[in-house]
């Protein structure tokens, strides 16, 4: 549907749950304020949005991305030198990916991001795809006596999770470049249930990437309970899934979703470039 503000703008449903593809916007020139909100607007309806053929430079990502709020320099990728908040993620056989896990950016800090916005630069010939789940969708599809049991309950979030010691240790500056990000970044606590700060919807907020255990529980409980919900919110109905096209980009609210990059185009290589709009901290119930 186009939105009423904005006429030449629409927003077509890609899957019941979550996505939408976005028309009517040439994202190298500047948003206007409205086009900013609209986007915002849908951002919180849709939950990923879809846009194709948008040849973007760093620095119109950059000025893109930066239009939704401060932008995150992440602590261990490599960046554009010349735009370091924009993320260089090349992968192939020369660095397998890391990033074939479910996982919610970077809730390994008291501030996650709130929006992302990623882009293909280069993409295999077959395979690369992304898929995203609704976290909103997942804890709807919970039982009542599960939501009520989860509503109150905090996670631990952890650094060294997702960025393990062995990985970063090849050499002698990317292992002090890991030390100094383990160290800037303790474990930090979120809710188990995180309230939209927009929308005010209830979305499950784990993942297998960064939480590593529930606050309160015994080690097995708390395992039990996680491996529960990671299988959950993959479930099909909850998601969808993107081929991605050169010069594509996909804008999604961090907030309240998680992705995985399927990992199934070796020998081939995948360049995308990130950008990661900085959030508040997450509330629970």
């Amino acid at each position: 549907m186009p939105d009423m503000s904005l006429p030449s703008l629409s927003f077509t449903p890609v899957s019941p749950a979550i996505g939408a593809r976005v028309e009517g916007l040439d994202l190298a020139n500047p948003l206007s304020d409205a086009e900013a909100a609209a986007l915002e607007r849908a951002l919180v309806t849709h939950q990923v949005l879809f846009f194709e053929k948008q040849p973007l430079t760093p620095a119109a990502q950059r000025a893109f991305a930066a239009r939704f709020g401060s932008l995150h320099v992440h602590p261990v990728y490599p960046n554009v030198p010349e735009q370091p908040e924009i993320m260089v993620l090349d992968t192939g056989p020369h660095n397998v990916t890391d990033n074939d896990v479910w996982h919610t950016d970077v809730t390994c800090i008291e501030t996650p991001p709130a929006i992302v916005a990623l882009s293909g630069k280069r993409i295999p010939p077959n395979g690369g795809d992304t898929v995203w789940a609704s976290n909103i969708a997942a804890y709807n599809g919970l039982s009542e006596p599960l939501r009520r049991l989860l509503d109150p309950l905090t996670a631990l979030h952890d650094f060294t999770k997702s960025f393990p010691e062995w990985r970063h240790n090849g050499d002698p500056e990317t292992h002090a470049r890991w030390r100094a990000a383990r160290d800037r970044h303790p474990p930090v606590t979120h809710p188990v249930v995180r309230v939209h700060p927009v929308s005010g919807a209830k979305a499950l907020f784990v993942n297998e990437n960064f939480t590593a255990r529930i606050v309160g529980l015994s080690d097995r409980e708390s395992a039990a309970i996680l491996d529960l919900l990671f299988d959950h919110i993959s479930r099909p109905e909850f998601t969808v899934r993107w081929r991605w096209k050169a010069d594509d980009l996909v804008l999604w609210d961090n907030r309240s979703t998680q992705h995985y990059a399927v990992n199934d185009y070796l020998p081939h290589s995948r360049l995308m470039h990130r950008a990661t709009v900085l959030g508040d901290r997450p509330v629970g119930p």
